[in-house]
């Protein structure tokens, strides 16, 4: 029996997660490929990057996009969540409208060649991050389905929450995943899965050495609820001499990671802003031993009984954070807990088992 081949197709490698796809699959004796359309803030690998014009992940567009939806959404901007079952996403203007159309004409000439240099119609599944397609149209996606290749969407977060779901894409994705509990209540058809990380590359730390270390690491600090979280464990540390704060930002992630090591304590978010609980940025941080501080509604609670995280609020972080380092021997069985929860529920292989699982109900190995 010929390899599988598996394709995945993303706007970027966001957190990494490509490349841990992409062994998880090599590693059953399959093939996989990923292919992007830009390069991330990240020192990620891209993969196969067509390095798209119009689009990029620098402050400038990022900016420049949220002032746009300010003018049609209001003053939350690209951070206004939509409605819908799914929510689904349609410009906002005739110019947005005709920009699309103008950037599915100007990309075709890359695309279209890289689809023939690639060979990318004999693939045998094909993932879309983010529910993107390479044509906002749809195109591809649907060109595959016709020739009846199995179709997977994975969302994100605020792909769905706050774009909607390309309803040409949507329309002939036979699964769609996410890691994002919230999302499994904006769409009729998902299915939950959680992130994959490898374990066995990073070794766990459990004990403190000198100052309790506390670090935050937002990658957006609206959605992180950054600017309580910073003012709160800068007035800890100025008021406890043992009490260290970290603040990593805008590093490579091999950096951030080493900075990430040396911490006791990491406070993820606060406010649910941007999703719910965490994402890999604390799996990162479990993984290495640190306690994780996130705001955990009864829902996840519910979904995860067993989990390791510090629940807090905006209102409570000082107070619980006050508590946990004064309290060393709790900190301790905390950051056990946490690598062996992430071992059990985040671990790439068992992460695959569960997406073969899903490709199996469908009949697709």
């Amino acid at each position: 029996m010929r390899p599988m081949k598996v394709l995945y197709i993303s706007p970027e490698n966001t957190v990494d997660s490509l490349s841990l796809w992409k062994k998880a699959h090599e590693d059953r004796g399959n093939q996989c490929t990923f292919i992007t359309m830009y390069r991330a803030k990240s020192d990620y690998d891209p993969g196969i990057c067509l390095d798209m014009p119009l689009i990029a992940a620098n402050k400038f567009y990022i900016k420049s996009r949220h002032k746009y939806y300010q003018l049609h959404r209001g003053p939350e901007g690209s951070y206004s969540e939509k409605e819908g079952y799914p929510p689904i996403w349609e410009p906002n203007s005739k110019i947005e409208d005709w920009y699309f159309q103008f950037r599915d004409w100007l990309w075709h000439f890359n695309v279209e060649k890289a689809i023939n240099d690639l060979d990318l119609m004999h693939y045998d599944i094909y993932h879309f991050e983010w529910g993107l397609d390479f044509y906002r149209d749809g195109r591809f996606a649907r060109k595959l389905s016709k020739n009846n290749k199995p179709i997977v969407c994975t969302y994100h977060g605020q792909d769905l929450r706050t774009r909607g779901v390309i309803s040409a894409v949507d329309n002939v994705s036979q699964l769609n995943l996410t890691s994002e509990l919230d999302l499994l209540d904006k769409h009729p058809n998902i299915q939950y899965l959680f992130l994959p990380f490898d374990t066995g590359a990073i070794i766990p730390n459990y004990k403190s050495h000198g100052p309790i270390k506390i670090c935050h690491s937002p990658t957006n600090r609206y959605f992180k609820g950054s600017d309580t979280i910073i003012s709160i464990c800068e007035r800890l540390a100025a008021e406890e001499s043992g009490v260290e704060f970290i603040l990593i930002e805008d590093l490579p992630h091999n950096q951030a990671l080493e900075i990430k090591q040396t911490c006791d304590i990491l406070v993820d978010q606060v406010h649910n802003r941007g999703g719910w609980g965490y994402g890999m940025n604390s799996v990162e941080a479990l993984a290495m031993g640190l306690v994780c501080v996130t705001e955990f509604n009864q829902e996840y609670n519910d979904f995860l009984p067993d989990h390791p995280f510090v629940h807090a609020t905006g209102a409570s972080l000082y107070s619980t954070l006050k508590n946990l380092i004064n309290d060393r021997e709790k900190m301790r069985l905390l950051k056990q807990k946490s690598r062996a929860w992430v071992e059990k529920y985040h671990d790439l292989h068992r992460s695959c088992d569960k997406l073969y699982g899903y490709y199996a109900e469908r009949g697709w190995v």
